[in-house]
């Protein structure tokens, strides 16, 4: 891919400091002070500041500050390719599904070399293609307007105020049923954001043509007010996709930083988030193929504690997957996104992988990394200080450039340790 001057490519947890050069790009003061005004008081959690640098954290994605991308990718076992990591990072974000690429429509989509941002605009522009190519729906609203002839509802008041001396016209209230209506009014800000946005010519003519045909609709207050009391109809259930996208562009954007001199718009993940939820999803999809008697699930809380008053406290493993011919039998898997280099897990992780050993009547419980490590069995200690029963182990899943390949390789090896004798 050609160097883009206006972007910044780093991998999680790397520091910048001002005037360093990354890949061709200049980490400058006035994109150093954008990133401060981002910031702000209160701070963000996908970076932190130092004197004259920034270093960035686990949250991976893209951050556009007024015309400079930063491009934040994974890194993890030592792989440091760019073009690799951002390909796989985009696979790992389709499998989780953060968003719906299941329609027909996603199929066309051509974004291998791009970023994460050229992601969602893309698979925007598609979803509305396809929308207008069906046929945009039509709904009814109420039309307050002057009229030549009396039809509708006569408004009294708007009528006195404005046709005192033109007595030969109407102020009415009409039903109409045309394209003008909130789904609308939202997908045509989205489309004005991306002309503002987008910096990949590719995608320029596609936006331009969008905006010439579709129907031009009157402004909207956007917030998390909005979205909540949309409810999609049969009619309109096509339009959950680019609803959902047009959602986390608007919502993220910040247009009014510095007094309008800026913009931001962040589209970052938590990559022990996003870990958590590939893994899932791999296991989930893959261990259906090898082992279709086992049952994969997220998040299995229970109660742990409970006060004198108020809510109990619960425990939530990451991943529990059962199985035998009741699926009576059981373990538990917690993924964690970071690199060991050779040292154990920490206390408080082994701790927590006991409570859930304990609690869950598992037969054995794990850690998963990513990375191509020995796979290490232990076992905890009773309270007579001699080695128990209760096995814990440690296994990284080496990072594979591709992302069904590397699905596999997280069911064979969950696999292997579930079947072999501890």
């Amino acid at each position: 891919m050609a160097l883009l001057k206006n972007r910044l490519t780093v991998f999680e947890h790397q520091l910048v400091r001002v005037n360093q050069q990354v890949g061709g790009f200049i980490f400058s003061p006035s994109v150093f002070k954008d990133l401060q005004e981002f910031y702000g008081e209160k701070g963000v959690p996908y970076f932190s500041l130092h004197h004259k640098s920034v270093q960035f954290c686990e949250y991976v994605g893209v951050i556009q500050v007024g015309g400079t991308t930063i491009e934040v990718l994974p890194k993890a076992d030592r792989h440091e390719n760019e073009a690799s990591w951002r390909e796989l990072l985009i696979d790992m974000i389709r499998t989780v599904g953060v968003f719906n690429v299941s329609a027909p429509s996603s199929s066309s989509l051509k974004v291998k070399h791009n970023s994460i941002l050229d992601l969602y605009i893309e698979l925007f522009i598609t979803e509305l293609e396809t929308l207008i190519h069906h046929g945009l729906v039509k709904q009814y609203r109420k039309l307050d307007h002057q009229s030549p002839a009396l039809k509708g509802s006569l408004l009294f008041g708007p009528q006195l105020q404005k046709n005192v001396v033109h007595q030969e016209r109407f102020f009415v209230r009409n039903t109409v049923y045309d394209l003008q209506h909130l789904l609308h009014g939202i997908f045509y800000q989205a489309i004005c954001l991306l002309e503002r946005i987008n910096q990949n010519a590719a995608l320029a003519s596609r936006i331009g043509a969008l905006l010439l045909n579709f129907p031009e609709q009157q402004g909207l207050r956007i917030d998390e007010a909005l979205f909540e009391k949309i409810v999609l109809t049969r009619k309109t259930e096509s339009y959950k996709n680019a609803l959902e996208i047009a959602r986390l562009l608007l919502l993220n954007y910040h247009p009014n930083v510095n007094k309008g001199r800026n913009r931001v718009l962040a589209l970052m993940f938590d990559m022990n988030q996003l870990w958590e939820k590939f893994v899932y999803a791999a296991l989930k999809a893959e261990l259906r193929q090898l082992a279709p008697g086992f049952a994969v699930s997220a998040q299995t809380s229970l109660n742990f504690w409970k006060p004198g008053k108020g809510q109990s406290s619960t425990i939530r493993p990451d991943i529990r997957i059962r199985y035998g011919a009741q699926q009576e039998l059981c373990v538990v898997l917690d993924t964690k996104w970071k690199n060991l280099n050779g040292y154990n897990p920490t206390p408080e992780d082994l701790r927590q992988l006991y409570v859930y050993h304990e609690y869950f009547g598992a037969e054995k419980v794990a850690l998963l990394y990513p990375g191509s490590f020995t796979a290490r069995t232990g076992h905890y200690y009773q309270k007579n200080q001699l080695p128990g029963d209760k096995e814990c182990s440690v296994m990284g899943i080496p990072v594979s450039l591709s992302v069904k390949s590397w699905r596999i390789a997280i069911a064979n090896r969950v696999l292997s340790w579930i079947q072999q004798e501890g």
